[in-house]
């Protein structure tokens, strides 16, 4: 908070939004279509925005039954009571998401159910069949895909339409609210522009939308207690919101809540601190979960059904779901026999390259055990009686089915992978009311502070596919109006003088939208694709006289760091050698190389 009564503001706005994800782009869009002049800002870098959003499965939680969705929402968060205002507001939302897709994102809702019917997969749309109403849920898709950003580019791209009303600036990290001192008014926000801190003025709200604290250690031992968890979707989630929060004396809730993703019960392959999770392992669900395979924690034995299906991190427990205790190096055991069914299992364009490369590898269990520090004695017990249970045709300790079970062979090899629990985000936040207005340990609000998004979710247990993204949608239009609505007047207070409008002349406020023009030359062609998983990939062909492609320039792209750049660099040789766009695509970046393929087509197309 900053409250100082020498003050110079360099810009002012209506509206400040502070995350431009899929809740940001969403409060800034309904902030500007009623009437306010809007900044929208985001720790990224342009082409990385999109928080969480851009990297999710695009599903977003819906249907038409309220009654259903609330008493199916009720049982997801039993025993806890989520507030009854918001969760309300979340659930209405939910249940008239088929008109926001018609209304507000001009496409006809695909339902996932649909999809997905008569084909077991049905299950992790409602991922809890087994309570009350569970068949009301549903997700929607904007198309018949997932995993591909379309959703977030269809948001991205609302916000464009409207830069007459939003100016957006990238890498400009939101750092401190301003907040009246007397009134406890936030009146403004700082903002580090190009390492300076910028003092901007909001005349009637500051939405926060800035995510969660997935990629801060601290918190998440402070918060949920383990040493480290890996990110799954944005890199720029760093509990700012959080700080921001607390500086302004904000009620937190919903600290503990959080989701994970991927296989078994949330692990991945094991990488190192600070990158990206690969969540998706590089095998199918049923033979990474069925045969002589198991998963061991810190102390070498099992401790959850490894083939239990996937509910965003949590696991049975006693008959409830519940995100477990973390541990630091869970192992993935398997013999020669699994090894040889995963290396032959068909690519389906998602697995992670190298996986299987990543085995460590021994003759014996003991010395298996010794090369992933785990006690020799206690590895061979947790073998030993995982094939007495086999024998016995029960898994006595977590109930596994039968037919997943098999003996591990009594001779080596034998195998281990390095795994990690995966974050896939945090739900804790400021507590918000049905207006998405921030409280104070009083509940009541906050003047002219607005939170939509992750940051102060409404989930408090057991979470299903789509909810996040539904409530970026469904709050971040809440937040967006509210914080645009014209308000009263304010008193001048002892602090900071609310109606000192002077604005610092050298400041370019200018937005950083991209409006660079490429240049071509005599057989040179520009090519352009929306695939991906960023903002667009542009490329320029250059064509030998004789008509053969001698050169291809990627001018523009925003795909992630690890596979998309692997994609960025290889795809155009690729193409270059073989004198066509049709080339396979890099493992591991499919969606990537779809855009780069498409982009080369697309320039070769205008050379006719």
């Amino acid at each position: 908070m900053v409250n100082n009564q020498k003050f110079q503001w360099d810009a002012v706005y209506d509206v400040a939004v502070l995350g431009f994800g899929g809740a940001g782009a969403t409060a800034a869009r309904f902030a500007a279509d009623n009437g306010a002049k809007v900044l929208l800002v985001d720790s990224a870098p342009e082409g990385h925005e999109g928080g969480n959003t851009r990297y999710s499965g695009q599903m977003v939680g819906a249907g038409t039954d309220f009654e259903g969705l609330k008493n199916y929402h009720e049982h997801l968060a039993a025993p806890l009571k989520p507030d009854k205002k918001v969760f309300n507001a979340l659930i209405e939302g939910m249940a008239n998401m088929g008109d926001y897709f018609r209304k507000y994102l001009d496409v006809e809702p695909v339902s996932m159910k649909k999809l997905l019917a008569n084909t077991p997969s049905t299950a992790y749309v409602t991922e809890y069949p087994e309570l009350p109403d569970a068949d009301s849920y549903d997700a929607y898709l904007v198309h018949s895909g997932v995993d591909d950003a379309a959703l977030w580019k269809i948001l991205r791209q609302k916000v464009l339409d409207r830069s007459d009303k939003i100016d957006v600036w990238y890498a400009s990290p939101a750092k401190h609210l301003i907040q009246d001192g007397a009134t406890k008014t936030v009146i403004g926000v700082q903002i580090e522009r190009d390492h300076v801190l910028r003092n901007i003025k909001v005349n009637n709200g500051v939405v926060l939308a800035v995510g969660g604290f997935e990629n801060n250690k601290d918190m998440i031992q402070g918060f949920l207690q383990s040493s480290y968890l890996s990110p799954i979707g944005t890199l720029y989630n760093k509990g700012d919101g959080i700080k921001m929060l607390e500086e302004v004396n904000a009620q937190l809730w919903n600290m503990r809540s959080f989701e994970s993703l991927g296989q078994f019960h949330g692990l991945s392959l094991r990488q190192e601190e600070g990158a990206r999770s690969t969540y998706a392992l590089n095998v199918f669900w049923q033979e990474s979960s069925t045969g002589s395979v198991i998963v061991v924690g810190d102390d070498g034995t099992r401790y959850f059904n490894e083939a239990e299906m996937n509910r965003h991190g949590h696991i049975y427990n006693h008959g409830d779901w519940v995100v477990p205790l973390n541990q630091n190096h869970p192992y993935m055991i398997f013999d020669q026999q699994k090894y040889d069914e995963l290396k032959n299992e068909p690519d389906d364009g998602l697995k992670v390259p190298g996986f299987l490369e990543k085995a460590i590898k021994a003759s014996s269990i003991t010395e298996l055990a010794q090369k992933i520090g785990k006690k020799p004695e206690t590895l061979t017990n947790t073998i030993a009686e995982f094939n007495f249970m086999v024998e016995q045709g029960k898994d006595y300790a977590f109930h596994r089915e039968p037919q997943t079970l098999r003996e591990f062979s009594e001779n080596g090899p034998y195998y281990a992978i390095a795994l990690r629990q995966n974050m896939l985000n945090t739900q804790g936040g400021g507590r918000r009311d049905d207006h998405a207005q921030v409280l104070d340990p009083d509940n009541q609000p906050i003047p002219h502070l607005y939170e939509a998004g992750e940051l102060g979710a409404p989930f408090v247990n057991k979470y299903t596919t789509g909810g996040n993204v539904a409530d970026c949608l469904i709050s971040g239009k809440i937040a967006g109006e509210n914080a645009a609505a014209v308000k009263q007047e304010l008193p001048v207070s002892g602090g900071i003088n609310l109606n000192d409008v002077s604005i610092n002349p050298n400041f370019d406020a200018t937005s950083d939208e991209d409006n660079q023009k490429y240049s071509t030359s005599k057989n040179q062609y520009l090519g352009y694709s929306n695939q991906g998983m960023g903002d667009g990939v542009v490329v320029r062909t250059t064509l030998s006289d004789d008509g053969k492609i001698a050169n291809i320039e990627v001018l523009k792209q925003t795909e992630s760091d690890d596979y998309g750049l692997k994609a960025v660099q290889e795809l155009p040789k690729k193409m270059i050698a073989a004198n066509t766009y049709d080339v396979d695509a890099v493992s591991g970046a499919s969606q990537t190389s779809k855009a780069i393929k498409e982009a080369v087509k697309d320039s070769l197309n205008k050379v006719r």
